[in-house]
């Protein structure tokens, strides 16, 4: 190789001298001529080592089941090592060329030398990058954060590249550099502080598995809402319901709290937790003419004849005098509209009945007493799981006023206080 290089570079000089002219001049024209000639050179064997890597890594792309090779053709892999062949060659060409001039062979050497090592990472990147992508297609990685990985690595190896240029700009040894950079550990821990957070908390949302890719989550500190879209080192990219996006620092995933859908998604139903407040005046008990009216609604109708039953024998048992209501044992306007609620609910299709579901009383407020239902859908699409919610609430306050039953409304309160006065 160093013959043939010698061959190429090495009759000009000696011609111009033969010709009669100075040694000097001949020296100059002599580096002006293998310029050109070594640009040339160069550009003739990228294009071909182009053509020629490109067409086979195609080649070998089309007849290969597996996606990866197809990646580095998209990644250009080929492209940026046909670019490292003539580099190298002219590398080893500089110090032919520049032999009367040592200076410039140094300077020339060493910046032929540093864009070697840019390209070499250059061509690393694109075969992870191809990685990356692949990993990404395959169902068993597809939601891990696989960018958080591949940046990490790719650091490492940047790190090493820049102590190879370091090293090979100022001519210092790498060992005494890496000692150097032990000794400013500290700086470099201060720089990289996000970077290696942001690399921790990536690995233990991994480990823990705490947040994949196409996990729905809510992070109201950073007014999240929406699907991960992406994991890297030092961010999380969500995509928003509203198709904004949000940037959370991955560290943020450990340090805060947010809460992950991925659970309910995977569960056979969605939850419905909503309530509506009752009036406290508008509950009363039941007298004898309004329990025969309410007996017409088919869904209560059995359980009322069979509460009316076992509590006439009650108070009859215990000699209970009925003149005034309060007494012994009765039925609750508020009470038959709790359980007709629960016979709906029960009858409703959308309802998933293995899950819990129940409709209860909470605890007494100022605005009136709630009413909560606590089921689960069937369907946990969003449109669709909000039908089911305002369909059951619908026939709710289309249902309670048989039951002479009201709803707290703050309008109504200020209403009735304007017709008292």
């Amino acid at each position: 190789m160093h013959k043939l290089i010698e061959n190429i570079f090495g009759w000009c000089e000696p011609l111009l001298k033969s010709w009669g002219m100075d040694s000097s001049m001949a020296s100059y024209i002599n580096i002006i001529v293998n310029s050109i000639i070594l640009c040339g050179l160069a550009y003739f064997i990228y294009v071909i080592f182009r053509i020629v890597l490109v067409t086979v890594m195609i080649f070998i792309a089309k007849k290969t089941k597996t996606k990866f090779d197809d990646l580095l053709v998209s990644n250009k892999t080929a492209k940026y090592i046909a670019h490292l062949i003539p580099l190298l060659f002219i590398y080893k060409s500089v110090p032919i060329i520049l032999n009367d001039f040592v200076y410039w062979e140094t300077v020339f050497g060493k910046l032929v030398g540093v864009y070697i090592v840019l390209l070499v990472l250059w061509i690393i990147r694109t075969v992870f990058n191809a990685l990356r992508d692949h990993l990404k297609q395959t169902p068993k990685y597809s939601d891990k954060p696989i960018d958080s990985y591949i940046q990490v690595i790719m650091i490492v190896f940047w790190i090493f590249g820049v102590i190879i240029i370091v090293s090979e700009i100022f001519d210092i040894d790498t060992q005494k550099l890496l000692a150097i950079l032990g000794a400013a550990s500290a700086i470099i821990i201060l720089i990289f502080r996000d970077t290696i957070l942001g690399f921790v908390a990536s690995v233990q949302v991994s480990l823990n598995d705490m947040v994949r890719i196409g996990d729905w989550i809510t992070f109201d500190k950073f007014g999240a809402d929406g699907d991960v879209i992406e994991i890297n080192l030092a961010t999380v990219k969500v995509r928003n319901f509203d198709n904004t996006t949000t940037t959370i620092p991955t560290y943020s995933m450990i340090s805060d709290s947010f809460r992950n859908w991925r659970g309910m998604l995977n569960s056979d139903g969605r939850r419905i937790k909503r309530h509506i407040l009752i009036k406290a005046n508008s509950i009363r008990f039941l007298n004898e003419s309004e329990l025969e009216n309410l007996k017409k609604i088919q869904l209560i109708s059995s359980y009322i004849v069979h509460r009316q039953d076992e509590i006439e024998k009650f108070n009859s048992k215990n000699s209970i005098d009925k003149s005034i209501a309060i007494n012994g044992r009765n039925l609750t306007n508020f009470g038959l509209f709790r359980k007709y609620i629960t016979q709906y609910l029960h009858n409703y299709p959308g309802l998933n009945k293995d899950m819990i579901l129940l409709c209860r009383q909470l605890q007494p407020t100022q605005n009136g007493i709630p009413l909560e239902i606590y089921a689960f859908s069937n369907d946990k699409k969003f449109e669709n799981y909000e039908y089911i919610m305002a369909d059951i609430f619908d026939h709710i306050f289309a249902s309670i006023k048989y039951f002479d039953l009201k709803i707290f409304e703050l309008s109504s309160n200020l209403d009735e206080g304007n017709q008292s006065e």
